[in-house]
């Protein structure tokens, strides 16, 4: 049985007079009982619209939560001051029914199957036992999680509000808000919270506004102390990088890539292997590229079926620097007319269609920007290589650091570097997770300003458009893996469909834009009218939580984190006459 009785006489409000499916209203006997509400054996003044209530059953109550309270027509016409203070009126409030629970077994439900009877007593929510069912969403059996203490109930800050770790994120979370709506100190609450967990955290911070934050944190800036390796990029990484159109670029740089595969496979053989090697005689070993003119087909076809998986695979083991290169040898004609068994010479027509991608190419390692971030020509330490610094930070055995905060402030907005980079770095966390490197120990992955990275694509020169999408395939595939994707935005608008879709859990800050309202509207199931009616007047920190492991939505204070992130906006100063001289 509950501690604290949910039916108390002291918190009686009045009796239900009206069932919907959709919502009940609740008819004051007396205006007395919106005047003073003793709330958790605390005077409440206030209003009563926002609170929880009870309402009482035979074998089982309600929780709703009063969206309004009017007056009957014949009262409001006669209101006055001086009325009102002589007179009692009968107001009636309504009242969303957000959940059931067995007075036996303590169990809330939502349920289609029971509504309050005609008559039925309200009485306001205890704060305690608001808190108690809390603590108990998105709980399975007995075991005991990790909780995460975010703040407290806007209706009455005594009432803490303790979720569990696992119904937060385990079907993802999205953190949505205007600017200056308490999205970054949400984030921060939930970093500081998930270190006290000891749970392993990854934070993509495009502005680097959490690098404040230094306890349990490890971090790295990219183009600045750590980089990408090429090698770990896939080939349609390397498509977004340097854009090669349908028709001859991209089957020409598939083959110069095949080659230059093989070339490595070759070079990483004894010299007795080599000596016996099918490749021996198509290698240039002065410029470390093959030349395939007038040589046989079937030998080269063989040495690739030989070698197929490590020829095949998704990944860039090969020579970056000697690309441009073996681009221009894979312009050749298919066969020789001399001899169909070998290939033909030099075809200068394909070469003068590719001399474009060939230029890009050689971009990649001159470029700035490209070559920090991916390290194209070899010239960075190999201990900086961020696939390294993940793989040491999701170690089993290293629990000293619990947060991975990998910053993109030191890259400029060119040539969209971030957005591929960002891909590169979801898709290789998306690998590791197939591999089933989370299952022991999940990791949640924070995209702060995710609107930066998602729907986002790559047009090459013909117009031909390329989805960045490894974000999309974590949100849609990666929670049975133990990957759990957390993202946060201003604009949810931008957000796809398809990925805000498969959010579970929503803390939702400020919202006014229709278009951003109505995004959430579409993929959180418990945003009615009335919770989206309360996002334009949300105070700074406040939020709606809601979610599929959450029997109800919940109206909160996010609490201040230990050390806020650097998000404050610059003020102007007022500057006097001796500054100005």
């Amino acid at each position: 049985m509950f501690e604290k009785n949910p039916f108390d006489n002291n918190y009686f409000i009045g009796y239900i007079s009206y069932v919907s499916p959709q919502f009940v209203k609740v008819h004051f006997p007396s205006s007395t009982l919106l005047n003073k509400t003793i709330f958790s054996g605390e005077e409440f003044n206030g209003g009563l619209v926002g609170n929880f209530v009870t309402i009482e059953a035979e074998n089982f109550g309600f929780i709703g939560k009063i969206s309004e309270i009017d007056l009957p027509e014949r009262e409001r016409l006669a209101l006055s001051e001086k009325s009102f203070q002589n007179s009692d009126f009968h107001p009636t409030a309504k009242i969303e029914v957000l959940l059931s629970f067995d007075y036996f077994d303590e169990q809330a439900q939502h349920t289609l199957n029971a509504f309050p009877n005609i008559g039925a007593k309200v009485f306001v929510c205890p704060s305690d036992f608001i808190q108690k069912y809390v603590m108990k969403f998105g709980q399975k059996g007995n075991l005991e999680v990790p909780y995460i203490h975010l703040g407290h109930l806007t209706s009455n800050l005594d009432t803490e509000v303790c979720v569990s770790q696992q119904a937060l994120f385990n079907r993802h979370c999205a953190i949505v808000g205007t600017t200056g709506g308490g999205k970054s100190w949400t984030v921060s609450k939930l970093i500081e919270s998930t270190v006290i967990n000891k749970s392993k955290v990854i934070l993509l911070d495009p502005t680097g506004e959490y690098s404040v934050i230094k306890n349990g944190v490890q971090s790295v800036i990219l183009g600045n102390d750590a980089f990408y390796p090429y090698q770990n990029l896939t080939k349609e990484d390397l498509f977004f990088l340097v854009k090669p159109s349908e028709g001859i670029q991209k089957p020409k740089l598939l083959e110069a890539i095949r080659s230059l595969k093989a070339v490595k496979i070759y070079q990483e053989r004894s010299d007795a292997e080599k000596s016996h090697s099918l490749l021996d005689e198509y290698i240039d070993t002065d410029n470390g590229v093959i030349t395939k003119v007038k040589r046989n087909i079937k030998i080269f076809e063989r040495y690739q079926l030989q070698n197929f998986s490590k020829i095949e695979s998704e990944n860039l083991e090969l020579d970056i620097m000697k690309l441009s290169k073996q681009l221009y040898n894979e312009c050749i004609f298919p066969t020789d007319k001399c001899d169909e068994r070998n290939y033909g010479i030099l075809n200068e027509r394909d070469a003068n269609f590719c001399y474009g991608l060939i230029s890009r190419v050689n971009n990649l390692s001159s470029t700035k920007i490209y070559d920090s971030s991916f390290n194209f020509s070899g010239k960075q330490d190999a201990d900086h290589s961020l696939t390294k610094i993940i793989n040491d930070f999701i170690d089993e055995s290293q629990q000293e650091k619990f947060v991975l905060r990998i910053g993109f402030e030191s890259l400029g907005y060119e040539f969209q570097a971030r957005e591929i980079l960002a891909n590169a770095v979801g898709r290789f966390l998306l690998k590791l997770a197939r591999d089933k490197k989370f299952k022991n120990e999940p990791i949640i992955l924070i995209l702060d300003e995710a609107h930066q990275f998602l729907k986002k694509t790559v047009v090459d020169d013909f117009f031909q458009s390329n989805a960045l999408s490894a974000f999309d395939q974590i949100a849609k595939e990666s929670r049975k893996y133990g990957l759990f994707l957390c993202i946060s935005t201003q604009m949810p608008r931008d957000i796809p469909v398809g990925t805000l879709s498969q959010m579970g859990t929503f803390l939702v800050h400020r919202l006014i834009n229709y278009n951003d309202k109505e995004a959430i509207r579409q993929s959180c199931s418990s945003a009615n009218s009335d919770i989206l009616s309360y996002l334009p007047v949300l105070g700074e920190g406040e939020a709606i939580l809601s979610g599929v492991d959450f029997s109800m939505p919940l109206s909160i204070k996010v609490s201040c984190p230990i050390v806020p992130p650097d998000s404050s906006t610059p003020k102007f100063k007022i500057k006097n006459e001796t500054s100005k001289s």
